[in-house]
């Protein structure tokens, strides 16, 4: 696209500009830097991003760990709606980097757009300490308030800057931390997975960190005032990214795209509506319609990636729900804690502090998966495939979500206490948080063998070029559970009156609401199950066999031949040098 081509060239140019401006400026700090060799670069480059992700991530738990305490308390929402707004924000979240990377890719060049997204980033997250700081408490004098917002513009602003937040951490995650930035191509699925399950250990140990600090200082210390606190991580991440802004701007290859692969589909499921007496007839796969010599629009090419990116469909598909339960964490289980006894010792638990308990098996499973891994990728007798995780794991996550049940009946068994959360009073179950323990367990461990074997299939399963095309459809996915898990809650309530999801949960049936899911995420553990075979064997014989259909490859592969052949023909005695040209 001559536009594009435009724009990346006046992009290179502005970056020459700045970096020639800096040498005249600061010679010495120049020197210094080019002084530095090929793997410190790189090593420095890495460490910068890290940094960034990290501080991306302490932001967007820092909003997350307490929404619905703040939406019920502060905001007066019931809770199944305070649920489905925390949903739907991390469920936007997931789905922003995917619709800025195409920004990025199609319309506005990638370092305009990142300055935008930082602004954003800023934005959202200084306008949430605007909607949460307690203006009640300011008084000019005694008869007069300073400044006082109404619950209807708390609200407005909470989801203006809700909205801008979670643009600013798409265009983080599309832009200045993708992970083609990591440099994945030349590894093999032993390392992929190693490197997913480190990467992941990482995003909890900050998770853990922000739980545990951040919601208390929420809760206990500075109530509402803890959403300073992301201000500040973005301030971090923004200062970061302006430190090494020209080195921390990946700009991945643009081979494929999302439109191009929903176009292709489109374009066939159009050739077989106006064909449809002739389906059955001329193609091996319906989306070989769209083909060009089937009467479609697109190349080979484009449409045998589709296909390969097409084959793992199911595999996302079953993701939905399976992520629909890991959002209980913020959801249905961040409710049955608040409504459980949190004193220890004299001590008030902050009720995210509990979400460390599903990380926890996490950061322990991680070295063990590595040495499991590490001597099942080593034996040559079999293929080992990442399936069994899934299976094992969203089986684990069923488990959970059915202990979760239980644990709501076993709750309400217990008389009624006090508690204060936020300077509120509510009426409480005395039973200890910590018998809520199992289900938090239960879910970690299946996030630990599900997610990094989920993203190591979707990247390896597909060729080079078209993996970041793959990680964008599993996060789609991953965000379309989100959304799912609101659907169910607004229709678990809607149509049960309240009595599935009810705000006072002594005086409905949770539990029923959690059974219903168990026993939906058990027969999507089986279906998953049943197509499992495609994705059994890693190998490297298997991987080229999968990919072999591109055009290009066997086109390599004739050329190859070609030249193997001709050797042989030029080195033959037999032949005069006209014959052997």
């Amino acid at each position: 696209v001559p536009g594009a081509d435009r724009r990346d060239m006046q992009e290179k140019q502005l970056l020459n500009r700045t970096a020639d401006k800096q040498q005249r400026l600061l010679p010495g700090r120049s020197n210094h830097g080019g002084n530095l060799s090929q793997p410190e670069k790189k090593l420095q480059e890495a460490v910068c991003v890290l940094l960034v992700e990290l501080c991306e991530r302490f932001t967007f738990f820092g909003i997350v760990c307490n929404m619905i305490l703040f939406c019920t308390v502060k905001l007066g929402y019931p809770n199944y709606q305070a649920a489905m707004v925390n949903m739907c924000f991390v469920g936007t979240s997931m789905l922003t980097p995917v619709l800025v990377g195409w920004l990025a890719e199609c319309l506005v060049g990638r370092i305009k757009l990142v300055c935008i997204c930082m602004f954003l980033h800023f934005l959202g997250t200084a306008l949430l300490p605007v909607v949460a700081f307690p203006f009640e408490d300011i008084y000019i004098d005694r008869r007069h308030i300073l400044h006082t917002l109404t619950q209807r513009e708390q609200k407005i602003v909470f989801y203006f800057a809700l909205l801008t937040a979670s643009l600013g951490i798409g265009g983080v995650r599309a832009i200045v931390c993708p992970l083609s930035a990591y440099n994945l191509e030349d590894c093999g699925p032993k390392e992929l997975l190693s490197f997913f399950n480190w990467f992941y250990w990482l995003v909890n140990l900050n998770s853990a960190v922000v739980f545990v600090s951040i919601s208390y200082i929420q809760q206990s210390v500075a109530r509402n005032l803890g959403f300073l606190i992301p201000f500040v991580s973005a301030l971090m991440a923004m200062i970061t990214i302006h430190m090494v802004r020209g080195e921390m701007i990946y700009k991945p290859k643009t081979d494929s795209s999302l439109l191009t692969t929903f176009g292709v589909i489109a374009s066939a499921l159009k050739t077989c509506c106006v064909r449809y007496r002739y389906f059955s007839g001329g193609v091996r796969n319906w989306l070989d319609h769209a083909k060009e010599n089937y009467g479609g629009q697109y190349s080979e090419t484009q449409v045998e990636s589709t296909k390969l990116l097409a084959r793992l469909f199911p595999l996302f598909a079953f993701q939905i729900l399976y992520r629909t339960c890991i959002m209980q964490i913020p959801s249905g289980y961040y409710l049955q804690t608040m409504n459980s006894n949190l004193h220890l010792s004299g001590f008030v638990l902050p009720v995210a502090a509990m979400n460390v308990i599903s990380i926890v098996p996490l950061l322990i499973l991680v070295p063990i998966l590595e040495c499991i891994n590490s001597y099942l990728f080593n034996s040559k007798d079999t293929g080992h495939s990442p399936t069994i995780y899934i299976v094992v794991g969203q089986l684990s996550a069923a488990l959970s979500v059915m202990v979760a049940g239980f644990s709501e009946i076993h709750r309400k068994h217990f008389p009624q206490v006090e508690q204060t959360l936020s300077d509120e009073v509510l009426l409480v179950s005395s039973m200890p948080c910590f018998h809520l323990a199992p289900q938090y367990i239960l879910l970690g461990v299946a996030e630990a063998l599900v997610t990094p074997s989920c993203s190591l299939l979707s990247f390896w399963l597909v060729p080079e070029r078209i993996r970041g095309i793959s990680m964008h459809f599993l996060t789609l996915f991953n965000g379309a559970g989100c959304f799912m898990g609101a659907f169910i809650v607004q229709t678990a309530h809607t149509g049960t009156q309240g009595n599935w999801f009810p705000h006072l949960l002594h005086e409905g049936k949770l539990e029923r609401f959690f059974f219903f899911l168990a026993s939906l995420t058990t027969v999507n553990t089986l279906g998953f199950w049943t197509i499992a075979h495609r994705y059994n064997n890693l190998n490297q014989e298997y991987t080229n066999e999968f990919r072999g259909s591109l055009p290009e490859e066997k086109l390599l592969k004739n050329e190859k031949a070609i030249k193997h052949y001709g050797s042989i023909l030029k080195s033959s005695p037999i032949l005069s040098p006209t014959e052997k040209t």
